[in-house]
Order: structure tokens, then sequence, then C-alpha cells
């Protein structure tokens, strides 16, 4: 009787959510998730940034919800975009950093964000940075990539496969290799170097504009060293100062051709990931070099991405989401003086922890919600994750989710659009370990005898991770300085306990 209630409902769900667009077809947003790589929370200007201006996300921030306690769900980036575009928490997959030649991490018989959202009615896009795997582990990148975006919900695709410092360095469109040419086979390699293929990095430093460390000494392209071996494909390689270019316009496309019906678009930043080569238009923009100019770019590109909404007269109805997959990096595999250049300014703001950090570095980001003359504008300090997105969302449309659908995340559509500062009572942070807030409590569970790559360990792992278990009152010590487990082991034995009991859960 139970299988055949949960088939039903499944059954029922499109007719479910067709009829509540039937009843707010006025009401229905478009919705624009705009998602930054590596953003930091004090990266912003608003937030307190030195030496960048960020004038067009600052306008945002005025005009909507700007938060101070909204987290990505992890540190790094796949985990991060699996928990947001399914509502589960990353552990439960074992998500890590992919590849470029990893397989879809989403399973495609799994309920997705924009297979929600296509229920509802609308038309889904994904455009930029994917970094959640393609294909089954072997793919032909001379054909269609399968499974890939399509097959988790999304009906336009335009991708970065992977990151910007790994191959394949070009773009996929509909999951094809955009601008191919068929008598210019691609062909990619993570183990063995391929005969006659692009130069290798470390063979040829003479080529490169920015020099590197030992793990992204594979194949040159635009006088840049990546991760990874790759040949053929000339025609269809990506320009990485022109890369932000190639997306805005590719975004703007998507949103003109789907202005008459409702739209979710997924716009993914490459910036401000490695490698960091700003336009020459937004050199020197700032005071910091690339990383401090990036920003800049990015900002800027906000700025077009909302005039066009402006133009097309779609601004009143369209929620726009900002943030970032995780906290802040500075040297990061390529020398661009970013440590050297920082100054004052701290990216993550008075925050302890960087990308990879459990600390709160690691996963508080810059987040806004601006819907012109739709919510008041104001500052929020609701506890909040991305994984909440999905279900919050969902209330939004006006569609019931499955029972087994997004099982982390928690509808707080009050809290993202400003009408109460109560968000989540328990919050996982996921990282090389493990935090949980509560309340005023942080705790961060003790990973001994840990296995770290040590190209994040020489430089990012937070100080104390393979030692005893860590307690922070957020209230008094937000920058976690002053560990205080000693002092309160019924505390951490009761913060310990329920956080087990979320790793444990299934």
């Amino acid at each position: 009787m139970i299988i055949f209630i949960n088939r039903l409902i499944q059954w029922l769900l499109p007719f479910i959510c067709a009829v509540g667009i039937a009843q707010s077809v006025q009401r229905k947003p478009n919705i624009v998730l705009i998602y930054i790589d590596d953003l930091g929370y004090g990266d912003l200007s608003i937030n307190g940034a030195i030496g960048v201006e960020t004038p067009n996300v600052d306008a945002l921030a005025r005009g909507g919800i700007n938060f101070s306690d909204a987290h990505s769900p992890a540190a790094t980036c796949t985990p991060s975009r699996y928990s947001l575009l399914t509502g589960e928490y990353a552990f439960r997959r074992k998500a890590a950093i992919l590849e470029g030649d990893a397989p879809l991490i989403i399973d495609t018989d799994k309920e997705t964000l924009p297979k929600m959202l296509k229920k509802a009615g609308y038309t889904t896009g994904v455009i930029g940075k994917w970094h959640l795997g393609l294909g089954t582990g072997d793919v032909n990148w001379n054909d269609r990539v399968a499974p890939g975006p399509a097959e988790v919900g999304f009906d336009y695709s335009f991708l970065i496969p992977a990151t910007g410092d790994r191959v394949p360095t070009v773009f996929l469109e509909n999951q094809r290799v955009y601008n191919l040419q068929k008598d210019d086979p691609i062909y990619i390699s993570y183990d063995a170097i391929i005969e006659e293929g692009y130069p290798i990095g470390k063979d040829h430093p003479e080529l490169l504009k920015q020099f590197t460390d030992s793990y992204h000494l594979g194949a040159v392209t635009n006088g840049i060293s990546r991760i990874g071996y790759m040949k053929g494909g000339t025609q269809a390689l990506w320009i990485d100062e022109k890369l932000p270019f190639v997306l805005h316009d590719k975004a703007t496309d998507f949103i003109t051709k789907n202005k008459k019906t409702p739209f979710f678009l997924y716009y993914s930043f490459h910036d401000i990931h490695q490698p960091r080569l700003p336009n020459q238009k937004f050199i020197e923009s700032s005071e910091m070099g690339p990383r401090g100019d990036v920003i800049a770019q990015m900002d800027w590109f906000v700025g077009q991405l909302m005039n066009q909404l402006e133009e097309e007269g779609l601004i009143e109805n369209t929620l726009l989401i900002f943030t970032s997959d995780n906290g802040p990096i500075l040297d990061d595999g390529y020398v661009d003086y970013a440590r050297a250049l920082v100054g004052k300014h701290k990216p993550a703001g008075i925050y302890s922890g960087s990308k990879y950090s459990v600390y709160e570095g690691g996963t508080r980001v810059p987040t806004i919600i601006y819907w012109k003359d739709k919510i008041k504008p104001a500052n929020s300090e609701a506890l909040l994750s991305q994984v909440d997105l999905y279900a919050s969302l969902a209330e939004l449309v006006g569609c019931e989710l499955d029972l087994n659908e997004a099982r982390d995340s928690q509808q707080l559509l009050n809290a993202w659009l400003g009408k109460t500062d109560e968000g989540r009572t328990v919050l996982l942070e996921e990282a090389y370990t493990y935090g949980l807030r509560k309340g005023k409590w942080k705790y961060i569970k003790p990973k001994l005898n840990a296995t770290i790559p040590k190209w994040i360990a020489d430089k990012y792992v937070d100080p104390g991770f393979n030692s005893g278990p860590q307690l922070f009152n957020l209230i008094t010590d937000p920058e976690e300085k002053n560990n205080i487990s000693e002092k309160n082991p019924d505390l951490v034995n009761q913060l310990e306990s329920e956080l087990q009991e979320i790793l444990d859960s299934n």
C-alpha cells in the first residue's frame, strides 16, 4: 500500500504543480541563480572589501536581502554544486572535487532542482562552470556527451565542463563540443601524456603566462598549463580572457529567447576561480592584482545582466539569487601574487578559514536575494544553507515534493525572502571534516590520522586538524580562535551525537 501511494504521488506531482501554475500565472517569477566561484564573504565592498569596488552587486544587496550567515553546503565546489541541485548533503554521494573526465555524479533517476521547476512550467538552463562530471567514465568528446545536464533536468546547457585549470579547455553546448571541427577531433587523458598533443607545462615553462605548481603542469593552452593532457580541438579552444564575455552572451540569449515563459537560469560564473586572467578591460581595475581585477570583472557582468533584465521588462518578475560555491582562496596553483597583493583586504571578512576549511570562512559566503518591489530591503542574520533553496523554491512555485525528494532541504522561504530572521536551528558544514552549527555554538568533529592531498595540506588545512574536537562560541568568538571544548565536555558530547546522527541517517 505504501509503495502504491508513493507511486501515485509521483504520478500526480506534475499535475499538482500545474494546478499551482494555473492559479498563479501572474505571480510566478523567473529565477536567476548567479553562482560565483571562490568568492569570499569579505570580497564585496558592501561586506568590507578593501582595494576593490563591487558597485553592481552592492546595489543588489541594498535593494534586496543581504545575508550575513548564509552558507554553501560545502567548502569545495563539486560537493556544493551537488547539494544545490539535489537538496541532499554531499557526503551521502561521497561527492569530492572531480577531475575533468569524471562521470556524472548525479544519478539521472534522482529528482533535481531543475526537474522540479520543469514540472512547475519553467524552461531551465545552465550556463558556465559545471564540474559535476559528464558521461559514464569513458567520454567520447567528439560526440554528444551523455549523461549530462539534460538528463538531470536542464533544457539548455552551455558549459565549462569542469574547471578553468583542467582540460578539456573547450565549451560544451547542449553536451557537444562547441565549434569542434570534424577533421580535428579532441582527445583527453588524465593518466598518460598524449603523443603529439598540446605542449606540457613542466617541459615548456617559456610558453606560460603564469607559472604554476607541480599539480598544474599538464597541457598548455592559451599560455596556461592545466591539469591533464589534451590533443586536437584547436578551433574549439577557449581564450581565458574572453571567457566571461562568451558566457554572458549565452546567458543573455537564453533570457531573450525564453522571456515569454517562466525560466530558471543557473548562471555559474568561472570568476573568480584560478587561473585568473582578467580581460584587458579590467586589468588594474583593483589594487590587488588579478584576483581583485576578476572580482571587478565579475561585478561588471552582474551589472550587465541586471541591465538586460531591465531592458527586457523582466526585472519586477525575476527573483535573483547571488551567492558563491565556497569560501575564498588566494594562491591556489598559479602565481598571480594574490597573497602578496592582498594588503589589508580580508577575503573571508572577520572569519577564519578559506576554501577547503571547516572554519566559518570555508562556507559562510556572500548571499543576496533581490526581487524588485517584491521584497523589502534588509540585512538578515538568518542561518541558511544553499541546500535549502530546493525546498524553498518548490514552495515559491507551488510544487509539492515527494517524500524522498530533496531529503536534506528545509523549506525556509520566509527567511530567504526576508520575512523572518528564523532560519535553520542546526546547520551542517562539510569540508575535510564536519562542522555543526547550533545557535551560538560551532562544533568541529575531530578527524585523526587524516589523509589529505599534500598540495592542500601544505597551505590550507586548518590548524589542529588532526587534534581533538573543537568548540567555539560564535557570539563572543566569531573568528574561532578560542577552542573551549575542554571546558564544555557535556556540550561537546551532545553536539557530537547530533552531528553523528546526521551522518548516520539513511
